[in-house]
Formats: C-alpha cells, sequence, structure tokens
C-alpha cells in the first residue's frame, strides 16, 4: 500500500522565521499596549535548525485572559482571529497571509507562564541538537506516512512528552500531559 501524500508540509528550517516572529512580537505588543507581560516565540520554528511546518507559534502572559477581550478588534487588525481548538487553559488566535496559517498566538495566564510546555520544550530542544534530530526525523516520517492535519500532532505526542519529561525533571518539575486538547 502507497502512502497518500500528507497535507502537512515540514520545511528545512528557515533562518527569517525568528525576524518573522519578532516583527509579529512588535506589532502585538503596539497593537495591543499593556495587555501582554511576556511574549515569546515558541515551537518548531523557534529552535535553530529544526525542520517545522512553517508556521510561527508565539505564546503571550497576560494577568488575566479577561483582559485579551477589550483588544480583539486590534488584534484582528493585524489578522489574528480568535480560534477554538479545544485547548481551555488559553486563548488562541491564529493569522492566515495569502490564505495559508503564518502565526499562532497562545494567550495564557502570567501565573502558568514559567511552567508551560512550550517553552520548556522549545529550550530542551535548542540545548539537546541530537533530540531536536530525532524530533525533525518523527516530523518527517509522520509526513511521508500520509498522516492527515488533524492526526500530525497526536502522532508527535509519545516523543514531545518524553522529551518535555525530561526537560520538566531537570528543572525539578514533575510531568504533565503534553496533549491539551479536550
Amino acid at each position: 500500500m502507497t502512502a497518500v501524500p500528507s497535507a502537512i508540509h515540514v520545511a528545512d528550517y528557515d533562518p527569517s522565521w525568528p525576524r518573522q516572529a519578532a516583527t509579529a512580537i512588535e506589532a502585538l505588543r503596539a497593537a495591543a499596549p499593556g495587555l501582554f507581560v511576556e511574549i515569546e516565540h515558541i515551537g518548531s520554528t523557534a529552535v535553530p535548525g529544526l525542520a517545522a511546518k512553517p508556521v510561527n507559534d508565539l505564546m503571550a502572559a497576560v494577568h488575566d485572559l479577561t483582559h485579551a477581550a477589550p483588544h480583539q478588534a486590534a488584534l484582528a487588525d493585524l489578522g489574528f482571529h480568535p480560534h477554538d481548538n479545544g485547548m481551555t487553559d488559553r486563548l488562541l488566535y491564529v493569522r492566515a497571509d495569502n490564505g495559508a496559517r503564518s502565526h499562532i498566538l497562545h494567550v495564557v495566564t502570567l501565573e502558568s507562564w514559567p511552567t508551560r510546555n512550550q517553552r520548556i520544550f522549545r529550550d530542551y530542544l535548542r540545548a539537546h541538537p541530537k533530540d531536536a534530530t530525532r524530533y525533525t526525523q518523527l516530523k518527517r516520517a509522520i509526513v511521508a506516512s500520509g498522516t492527515g492535519p488533524g492526526e500530525y500532532a497526536r502522532a508527535k505526542t509519545a516523543l514531545v512528552q518524553e522529551l518535555t519529561d525530561r526537560a520538566r525533571a531537570q528543572l525539578g518539575l514533575p510531568s504533565v500531559p503534553v496533549w491539551e486538547k479536550h
């Protein structure tokens, strides 16, 4: 049986990704002054040398999630529109450029910021190139198998959990599930 081509594209690392993320972060801070206490580039595009879907993930911390509501129009003016994907502990905004998803903004509470798996995982991959290579190989194998967009993230979960658990242990933090959709 031949694998069906996946609708997911994993690209070689693009050195312009951090600049794209920085530009978006600057625009978000300007559009919603005082809203974001912290904001960072997360996800695979934030790990130098790592292959990734060409989508810049950003994570921002706010004092309270309800504080984002008055800024909806300003975020929309930048192309960031609310998106519900089943995660209940954050607000999610998606931006599409030329019809293709280009950015995802995760808005979380400042209280949860230090222990967010996405930030911990990113930092771990930056510091452990062999595990980053394992992650790239897995992503490419998932795409080559024809796994569709709805199952791509779930197919990565076991390795992401393993590496995140290792990273959390190094920080003295307990394991928590990396699969967050309900």
